[in-house]
């Protein structure tokens, strides 16, 4: 079996001094950890050879015979792989693993060579350990990037290795300055069964070159991903770290059928918008037992920008996030929003901890915005000393360029809310609906904010809804007489948004 970096050892393995603070919250979580692992659908075979070829499965029964359907998994989300036909190594391209040789070019002449066999069986590059420097390559279909033990790969210091790529349309520019786009450090378009993975190897985007940039205003283009791909499917990104993304770390978009899962994921907590794991205008996306430190929202759900993402109507669906756990000083543990103008519906996010972050769930939308978001179900959720642990936000006033619609509001109906506690809260929570299209259907249920400051009443305006067993007393507009029956109808039907 293939070393995996267990929840305990992801808590350890912080920045900003963190782990002390993780250590307190094993002994609550390891029991579920356990049981998990014990369990656990994905298994990472490794044959007897050197290069490691292998296959990888979602089974049926786990080795207690348990059914997959007995504990929730991202099985569903992704079919099963064949092994790889073709197994190589970059050193059988010349690459050189000091961490100072460019291997640029050896990455895209690899990729190049292994591409012929992806109608054959399918091809596997490894990347063994060392540290191999490298500017942007593209990754191709029926194809899986394996990491080693030891194996780092690290984002090259020159720009002109991240060329720039056009918009995304649904954006209609770069997301941070006018014009394209630098390209991810890891890229893919239009690709099918394409794994990442690896026995917990590392790549470092080395983004403080990036960041500086930004902090000094002397950025060209918007900055790139660690990895992105798009207009893909049947997409597995497993069993590795993460570190240092210039922007945000991994931005699957018109993408269907990814699986995030075993991942640790770090920044410095000041890096600017360095988001961890952003599904965009994606669907049948499954986010599972993931460490996250961030200087933005550790999962952040998107569909598109302003008039760009209304027009291109190409919404995020089906989203699962579970066991992810993490902190983010600025932002939210997962945020839905801003950029949902495709709209978003039917996401499920459970059993998630965090602590030492601005907020815990948020929903950030806007006027100009358009599109919906419906049937969200967030339960089983941990926070400590987080400062507003449940935020619904507007007025953001960022925008792509003038042609923004201002007529152009969100519609926001079914946010179920429950099974949540909060430890040493600072604020009451933030509800803020749009004026001309309040946010309705908000159940909430089984929540406790504990440390809050009794002088201290919830925010709200323009939203509407219904709350039991919620402490402390929510806002009027959410002590209705309607019964708990009508929030699980409303859950259920909130899909039809006329």
């Amino acid at each position: 079996m293939l070393k995996k970096m267990d929840f305990d050892e992801k808590q350890s393995f912080g920045f900003g001094g963190n782990a002390m603070i993780a250590k307190v919250s094993r002994f609550s979580w390891s029991p579920f950890l356990f049981l998990i692992t014990l369990i656990a659908l994905l298994s990472f075979q490794i044959t007897t050879k050197t290069i490691y070829p292998m296959k990888i499965a979602f089974s049926s029964t786990s080795k207690t015979g348990v059914s997959a359907d007995a504990r929730t998994s991202c099985v569903g989300f992704f079919g099963e792989l064949p092994e790889r036909k073709a197994v190589m190594s970059i050193r059988e391209f010349g690459g050189v693993g000091d961490g100072k040789t460019s291997n640029t070019e050896t990455f895209r002449k690899a990729i190049r060579y292994l591409q012929r066999f992806g109608e054959s069986g399918g091809a596997q590059l490894n990347v063994p350990k060392g540290r191999w420097v490298t500017g942007s390559f593209n990754l191709t279909s029926n194809f899986t990037l394996f990491l080693e033990e030891g194996a780092v790969i690290l984002g090259s210091q020159d720009p002109k290795e991240w060329p720039i790529i056009e918009p995304l349309p649904s954006y209609g520019r770069g997301r941070e300055r006018l014009g394209g786009r630098h390209i991810s450090l890891v890229h893919g378009d239009g690709l099918t069964n394409v794994v990442i993975t690896g026995n917990n190897g590392t790549i470092d985007g080395q983004g403080k070159m990036w960041w500086e940039l930004w902090w000094n205003r002397t950025l060209e283009h918007t900055r790139g991903h660690l990895v992105e791909l798009m207009n893909s499917n049947n997409i597995l990104i497993a069993n590795l770290t993460f570190c240092n993304a210039p922007f945000w770390t991994i931005h699957p978009v018109y993408c269907s059928n990814v699986v995030v899962k075993d991942m640790t994921i770090l920044a410095p907590l000041k890096a600017p918008n360095t988001d961890g794991i952003d599904p965009d205008s994606s669907t049948n996306v499954c986010i599972e037992d993931c460490y996250i430190e961030s200087g933005d929202d550790l999962v952040a759900v998107k569909s598109g920008w302003d008039q760009y993402g209304i027009k291109m109507a190409r919404p995020s669906s089906n989203i699962v996030v579970r066991r992810v756990s993490g902190t983010t000083p600025t932002c939210s543990g997962v945020g839905i929003g801003s950029e949902m103008s495709g709209g978003i519906f039917n996401i499920t996010i459970e059993d998630l901890h965090v602590w030492d972050s601005a907020a815990g769930v948020r929903i950030k939308t806007d006027n100009g915005r358009g599109g919906y978001i419906a049937n969200i179900t967030i339960s089983n959720v941990t926070m400590e000393r987080v400062k507003v642990p449940i935020r619904f936000s507007r007025g953001s006033n960022d925008h792509p360029d003038e042609g923004w619609d201002p007529k152009a509001v969100p519609v926001v109906k079914g946010i179920s809310i429950r099974n949540v506690i909060s430890f040493n809260s600072t604020k009451a929570p933030v509800l803020e609906g749009v004026e001309d299209a309040p946010f309705g259907g908000i159940c909430m249920k089984n929540v406790s904010l504990l440390g809050v400051v009794s002088s201290l009443s919830w925010h709200c305006e323009f939203v509407s809804g219904f709350a039991d067993e919620v402490f402390p007393t929510p806002c009027p507009q959410l002590q209705s007489n309607i019964s708990s029956s009508w929030c699980s109808y409303s859950w259920a039907s909130s899909v039809n948004l006329n």
